[in-house]
């Protein structure tokens, strides 16, 4: 197979409240060939690093306030095609993908669509990172393997590459999801509709969620602030309404939410209002009340 060309991919990067050692891995990116490299601050970028981005011939944008990773995806989306992009690699601030990521996920794609598999994203294994709990991604029953690609229910967005055409075909990740469980949403979506989500088992990318690990009841969680946990409960409790969520998921995860959220709770030391929170959540969830949430940073 020849080699891949990254000329009509765009290199997609989501901040908020970067460190410089962060803006400077944007900055190793500049340079790379790519149709574009795209950045979105979402909250907290100096001046400083913002003019060093766009020396740099980074395309910063931003909405002036914390819009949630759906929308800043949605944005970046957006730009990857106005600058001539049909693939768009993802990644976060905290991302340190392995050299010839890009390339080796366009292989990937080109390998499925000589397969025949229609595709919309194909992302890297998971690989652990110190302190932090790796991604597990389910696979997809019934759906072709092909090689060392395996289909998955899910991916997650940093590190995957998104095939544009798939999504304007999917539609854009669901703003009103904000953060937490965006890429499991869409990604269903995509299914529903015959395009496929695929793991590269032969790359890896470490993975850092959240600030620990929680675990107890045979399961283990990342340790995230309440308004990450009390938003990912409500987006799973309102997936339950969802057609193109697949029942065996909605049922796993009516047996798997109060445990995590009695997790969460007892990692607080069994503190009432964060009891609260998480009933409150829930209960926006099953009205349907999402959009960002009030305690937002």
């Amino acid at each position: 197979m020849p080699d891949p060309d990254l000329s009509r991919l765009a290199l997609g990067i989501t901040l908020f409240r970067p460190s410089r050692d962060q803006v400077d891995r944007v900055l190793a990116h500049a340079s790379s060939g790519f149709a574009g490299v795209i950045a979105f601050d979402d909250g907290g970028l100096p001046d400083a690093e913002a003019e060093r981005l766009a020396r740099a011939g980074v395309t910063l944008l931003s909405a002036g306030r914390n819009v949630g990773i759906a929308e800043a995806l949605n944005r970046i989306a957006a730009a990857a095609r106005a600058a001539g992009a049909n693939t768009l690699l993802l990644l976060d601030q905290d991302a340190e993908p392995p050299a010839g990521l890009a390339a080796a996920l366009l292989t990937a794609r080109a390998r499925l669509r000589e397969a025949a598999i229609p595709v919309a994203v194909v992302g890297p294994a998971p690989a652990p990172a110190t302190g932090h709990k790796a991604p597990s991604y389910p696979g997809r029953p019934g759906a072709p393997a092909c090689g060392a690609l395996a289909p998955v229910q899910f991916l997650a967005t940093s590190g995957s590459l998104i095939d544009l055409d798939a999504l304007a075909r999917i539609g854009p990740f669901r703003a009103d999801f904000f953060i937490d469980g965006v890429e499991l949403e869409w990604c269903f979506r995509a299914w529903s509709l015959g395009l496929g989500c695929y793991l590269a088992r032969d790359v890896a990318i470490p993975h850092r969620v959240g600030g620990g690990v929680i675990r107890g009841f045979g399961i283990a969680m990342p340790r995230q602030p309440l308004f990450r946990m009390a938003t990912y409960l409500r987006n799973a409790v309102y997936a339950w309404r969802l057609p193109h969520v697949p029942l065996r998921w909605k049922l796993a995860q009516a047996a798997y939410l109060p445990l995590q959220a009695g997790l969460y709770w007892a990692d607080s030391g069994w503190r009432p209002a964060v009891l609260l929170r998480l009933l409150a959540a829930a209960r926006d969830g099953a009205l349907g009340r999402l959009g960002p949430p009030r305690d937002r940073p």
